[in-house]
């Protein structure tokens, strides 16, 4: 039984250092109200208690959970860690309380709060991977393909692989402008970084070049009578609009407006 305390675990950022707070909070018997990284702004007048990061700590509790829960379960936190959910870590340390009592069973729990929250958060990091994975367009400045995304949540882990596994000789940039990291890769190497600001090269003749191209080849798959304007922005939701080459020809010389987009739903090359 974990005895509520009015205390606030405060930790590294990492899901190490997480883990190091499941391991305290398991150790002591309790759960703080509330726990936090420690760039983040203290919201509350409770005392804060400093968690350390303990490589040993965190493995101990990285093992713990595919063997005493499921691997199912340590897929879910690891998920969860990357979502934008509020207060996430509170959830999380809550739903692993509950399964390291309950055991492989409480993945089940969907009615459970504490199960049901984490999943739903799971699902909207999956689902923005997947839309990332075809709504994410290169543009091409002294031999290396860059873009810039602004996700709601860390999806960068997520694309990595895909990317990684379509473009293995090329050199490109993926730069989330809304965490502050990019995934960085040339054939061989790939690293997730953190990055202050990038501001992307202006577009040289050869890029415009394929760019109005894109935009022709989007005009002509439009077909006009079967506009749809709902089931374009189902598709593809507005909030992806701003950085995808086929609707930002307004703010980008030298393209020329097109027509909207297939109206009858179809979507045009990935990438």
């Amino acid at each position: 039984m974990f005895a509520r305390r009015s205390v606030v675990y405060e930790y590294d950022g990492t899901l190490e250092g997480f883990f190091c707070c499941v391991f305290e909070s398991f150790a002591r018997k309790e759960t703080p109200c509330d726990v936090r990284p420690s760039f983040a702004p203290q919201m509350t007048l409770s005392p804060v208690r400093l968690i350390r990061t303990d490589p040993q700590k965190a493995a101990r509790v990285g093992r713990a959970i595919p063997k005493r829960i499921s691997q199912a379960a340590k897929e879910l936190i690891e998920d969860a860690f990357l979502t934008f959910l509020e207060g996430k870590e509170g959830h999380m340390l809550a739903f692993l309380q509950l399964g390291f009592e309950m055991g492989p069973a409480v993945m089940r729990h969907l009615t459970d709060d504490r199960v049901a929250v984490l999943c739903k958060a799971q699902r909207h990091l999956l689902n923005e991977a997947h839309r990332y994975k075809q709504f994410i367009r290169f543009s091409v400045s002294g031999g290396v393909m860059t873009s810039v995304i602004k996700p709601l949540n860390q999806v960068l882990p997520l694309l990595a692989p895909h990317f990684i596994d379509r473009y293995p000789q090329e050199a490109f940039l993926i730069y989330d402008q809304a965490h502050g990291m990019a995934l960085c890769h040339r054939p061989g190497q790939a690293a997730i970084l953190p990055v202050d600001s990038f501001v992307p090269n202006d577009p040289d003749e050869e890029e415009l070049s394929y760019r109005e191209l894109w935009c022709g080849y989007y005009d002509a798959i439009a077909v006009e009578g079967r506009e749809n304007p709902k089931l374009r922005r189902n598709h593809m939701p507005k909030r992806y609009w701003d950085e995808m080459t086929e609707f930002c020809r307004e703010r980008k010389p030298g393209l020329r407006r097109a027509a909207a987009w297939a109206p009858d739903g179809r979507r045009g090359p990935q990438g």
